[in-house]
């Protein structure tokens, strides 16, 4: 009963120290992708109603 206890406690602390490590993973990377989607937009072949902007002045 102990070997089943203590697989169950580490398989436990083995899937939480995965999941801390994926979950930030995850919005890091949904965060990168609608980042590019913002920048990328205007620039877009599917965006035909308007030409493509040009922001003035340089980057901050």
């Amino acid at each position: 009963m102990a070997k089943v206890t203590l697989t169950g406690v580490m398989a436990t602390f083995f899937a939480g120290l995965a999941l801390d490590i994926a979950v930030p993973a995850m919005v890091l990377s949904v965060m990168a992708g609608s980042n590019w989607l913002v920048q990328a937009w205007p620039e877009s072949p599917l965006s035909t109603d308007r030409p493509p902007q040009h922001w003035k002045g340089r980057p901050a």
